[in-house]
């Protein structure tokens, strides 16, 4: 173990070759003495960058160290992240820890203090420093976010379980996954040898259990989740990648399988990349596996052009982009969607106003709601497929807001009703039918809305702009993540 722990120190200072200082900028990196250090370690200690042009109500971002690491080794390491906070005006939490249960002062995420919802442990120091800075810079409690690498990996991924409340979203960079440090671990040595070493293994359900239970009784939306990894990891094993896959998979209420794979470039290396979409079409788990990559990866380490737009520190406004993609109706709890009353109206005149959307697959009206996919009169005519229309017309459902009962050419009985006049179809092309069919009668628009599928609030927060995987420079551009953003809601 002491190898790895001086391997583990040293690593991201020779793989990288980066010094420890910033960039070239009025801004610098500034202690903070009283932070309001309350019932947690005295050895943790609060360290802010602050941008000479702060945005309003600017989102934060807090910057996990690694071990034997500080706030300004790691504020080097992140120098990509610090100029896009210089662009953008989010403020920057460094956090430190001095713990001498080794000489490595790894951050502590192995002890029930620290996996527990205000239990005194590194996590609610942690906290407690976002609520400092929401206070004191005026910053925005609905945008917080984390990352970090190695032990800030672990850090991060800590965070993210136990502060669901404080955390939208965070990228962990060779980390592990959410009490998985326990194993292993003691307080005399802080080190979880049985983690490290990949062989902390649980099914996917025994791991969202064990986040579930960090914050006994919490109902609300989770925050989504990065991950890199590099396959060559000696110090971290990469098992624990798939640990965390696995852990977060549950928690977000996800398939196994990932919604869509693709190879990117990743410093040095290539990377497989998956990404897992919640039911809303947003990217809520983003996995990176750098094909042999070691500890870090440490050529990948904070890659802003990856992390910057999938926190959302790119975008304006007073809520978390991805969240803001969501009416707020359907993803948290369940709401809408699988209830949904659309359709219920007779006639075409009920398909395009039916509250059948409300939470749909989009937590919201979203793209099936407004009686939607299944509901109302529409451009397919009742006589196209005899009895009124078995198949469902219309994408959107509107056209039965002015087909009332069949009465035009394009108005045709209703989408499932059983009128019609045969298998001829001929009552809809006279609008006749729909004096006897009851369009809709059986059409729920919102019969296919799924928003609340996903336990837990998996699925809270919706679609904004697609993450970006090329340069910084394109992925950080704001116009074309609030481009994509629109067209994620249409």
């Amino acid at each position: 173990m002491d190898r790895r722990l001086a391997l583990l120190v040293a690593l991201p200072f020779v793989s990288l070759g980066w010094g420890l200082a910033g960039p070239a900028q009025a801004a610098s990196l500034q202690p903070v003495s009283n932070w309001g250090a309350s019932g947690v370690p005295s050895y943790t200690s609060m360290y802010v960058y602050v941008p000479d042009k702060v945005a309003t109500k600017p989102p934060i971002l807090v910057v996990a160290h690694f071990c034997g690491g500080s706030a300004s080794a790691v504020f080097g390491q992140a120098s990509g992240i610090v100029t896009a906070a210089d662009k953008y005006g989010f403020i920057m939490i460094f956090p430190q820890t001095t713990n001498a249960a080794t000489s490595a002062k790894c951050w502590e995420v192995g002890s029930k203090a620290s996996l527990t919802h205000d239990g005194g442990g590194d996590t609610q120091a942690v906290a407690q420093m976002v609520k400092y800075a929401i206070t004191t810079y005026k910053a925005n409690p609905d945008r917080v976010y984390a990352t970090g690498d190695s032990s800030g990996g672990m850090m991060t991924q800590a965070l993210l379980a136990v502060y669901p409340d404080v955390f939208k979203a965070g990228a962990s960079f060779a980390g592990v996954a959410a009490g998985c440090w326990s194993s292993g671990w003691s307080a005399a040595s802080n080190w979880g040898g049985t983690c490290a070493d990949g062989n902390d293994n649980r099914t996917a359900q025994q791991w969202g259990d064990l986040v579930r239970g960090m914050y006994p009784g919490y109902t609300g939306p989770r925050p989504r989740v990065q991950l890199f990894h590099g396959d060559a990891d000696s110090i971290i094993k990469y098992k624990n990648f798939g640990e965390s896959i696995k852990e977060w998979t549950n928690v977000l209420g996800l398939a196994t399988s990932p919604t869509s794979t693709s190879t990117v470039t990743l410093g040095s290396h290539q990377a497989s990349r998956q990404q897992w979409k919640n039911s809303c079409g947003a990217v809520v788990l983003d996995g990176f596996t750098s094909m042999g990559g070691d500890h870090g990866p440490s050529d990948a380490l904070f890659n802003a052009g990856f992390v910057v737009p999938s926190l959302g520190l790119a975008n304006v406004g007073d809520v978390d982009p991805v969240v803001a993609g969501c009416s707020g109706d359907g993803g948290v709890d369940g709401g809408g969607g699988t209830t949904g009353a659309g359709g219920a109206a007779a006639g075409g005149t009920g398909g395009g106003t039916a509250a059948g959307g409300r939470g749909g697959s989009n937590g919201g009206a979203g793209t099936q709601g407004r009686g939607g996919t299944t509901g109302g009169g529409g451009s397919a005519s009742a006589g196209t497929t005899g009895a009124g229309g078995t198949a469902s017309a219309g994408t959107t459902g509107s056209a039965g807001t002015s087909a009332t009962g069949g009465t035009g050419t394009t108005g045709s009985a209703g989408t499932s009703a059983t009128g019609g006049s045969g298998t001829t179809g001929s009552a809809g092309t006279t609008g006749a039918s729909g004096t006897t069919g009851v369009a809709g009668t059986t059409g729920a628009g919102g019969t296919t809305g799924t928003g609340g599928s996903e336990p837990e609030a998996g699925g809270c927060g919706c679609s904004l702009a697609a993450e970006s995987d090329h340069t910084l420079a394109i992925a950080l551009g704001l116009g074309l993540l609030v481009a994509r953003r629109r067209r994620s809601r249409r």
